[in-house]
């Protein structure tokens, strides 16, 4: 199931390491010190806190002067309290089919938010502008969900990577069709290192209306937020007048905002110094990993690699017995079971050690 490598008797657990998620890894440190720093005395709840009012100036050196942040408690409340923001009631969302938002969050946006999702099939989880076009029709029928929002994941749930150019071409086609557009930055640091450019330059500069800043992934406890990248334009002025009262109808309003705003001043704080060498920690660890089996898959044509590592996912096809075997000592995810893909995730706290020990275990399981 996965590798153990020491047992702490005094929690009464093993320690082990690896490959299902970058949400296994534990809470970085510098964001442990931070919940500890501002756990004296007592502040305002619900966000009338000094800590949060940090995090508000942090917004506007990541994202642009005209930004605001909404922490919220995890990645799926981010992404419904989003899409309900920049939806009107008989609207939807444009998205692949291999979009969290469609096949990983349980129905929330559906059931939370009652959002119908238009979603479009591609191979590699990217939206083009020609697939935003597919859905835009019908405009004016009463009889089909209009669109209003298209969102996209970056980096995506099979691991590639929007470049800056395809990021803009997807925003001015949105913005074309009079929809807003949404990025679900669950790994957006890993992007912002795997791209070397800050969250605005890919971002807000580019004509991202509504971000998921992810954190949970890069070493937090407990928190994301919801970013509004132009809270003075009309559009962005409503989303950030409706985002309090969205925020605290899904359940995403933390009381002890505090402690939720402390991790995330911690990771993004001095240009998101710590996500950001997070982040390309856990490229470098993927990048690693993939040339790894690449040699392997080499002298084993059982085995492929039909994608780069672009971030800190490697997805190769592996035969089920090969596959089964190493799940007695690692834990991942079978992505596809038609097609024997799997997926192997890098954290923040993936070490070298860790990767070669998975490729010894496939080395081992193919003799």
């Amino acid at each position: 199931m996965a590798k153990s490598i020491s047992a702490n008797s005094k929690a009464g657990r093993s320690i082990w390491r690896g490959f299902a998620s970058d949400n296994y890894a534990g809470v970085h440190p510098e964001v442990l010190k931070a919940i500890a720093e501002v756990n004296d005395g007592h502040e305002i709840a619900y966000g009338e806190d000094t800590v949060t009012a940090q995090f508000d100036q942090l917004v506007k050196k990541l994202f642009g002067s005209k930004a605001v942040g909404f922490p919220v408690f995890n990645g799926t409340g981010a992404n419904v309290v989003a899409l309900q923001a920049a939806l009107k009631r008989w609207e939807a969302v444009i998205c692949v089919e291999s979009a969290h938002i469609h096949v990983d969050e349980g129905g929330a946006p559906e059931k939370m938010g009652g959002i119908k999702l238009w979603t479009v099939p591609t191979s590699n989880g990217k939206l083009t502008p020609e697939l935003i076009d597919s859905q835009v029709f019908d405009m004016g029928v009463v009889h089909r969900a209009q669109p209003g929002v298209v969102s996209i994941t970056q980096t995506t749930e099979m691991g590639t990577l929007y470049s800056a150019k395809e990021i803009k071409a997807l925003a001015d086609r949105a913005h074309k069709h009079g929809l807003l557009i949404h990025m679900d930055g669950a790994r957006l640091s890993n992007a912002a290192a795997a791209l070397g450019l800050s969250f605005k330059q890919f971002t807000t500069d580019l004509g991202i209306d509504l971000v998921s800043m992810g954190a949970t992934k890069i070493g937090a406890l407990a928190a994301e937020a919801v970013i509004v990248t132009d809270s003075k334009s009309a559009r962005g002025k409503e989303l950030a007048n409706a985002m309090p009262y969205l925020r605290k109808t899904s359940m995403q309003l933390p009381s002890k905002m505090r402690f939720v705003s402390a991790q995330l001043n911690a990771l993004f704080g001095n240009d998101a110094k710590v996500a950001v060498a997070n982040a390309s920690h856990a490229n470098a660890m993927a990048e690693r990993l993939y040339k790894g089996v690449v040699a392997i898959a080499k002298k084993n044509p059982s085995i492929q690699v039909p994608n780069a590592a672009e971030a800190n996912a490697v997805f190769p096809i592996l035969p089920a017995k090969i596959t089964a075997k190493l799940q007695k000592d690692y834990r991942f995810y079978v992505w596809n079971q038609a097609t024997g893909q799997v997926r192997w995730m890098c954290g923040w706290d993936t070490t070298e050690s860790d990767v070669n020990g998975l490729l010894e275990a496939l080395q081992k399981a193919l003799k």
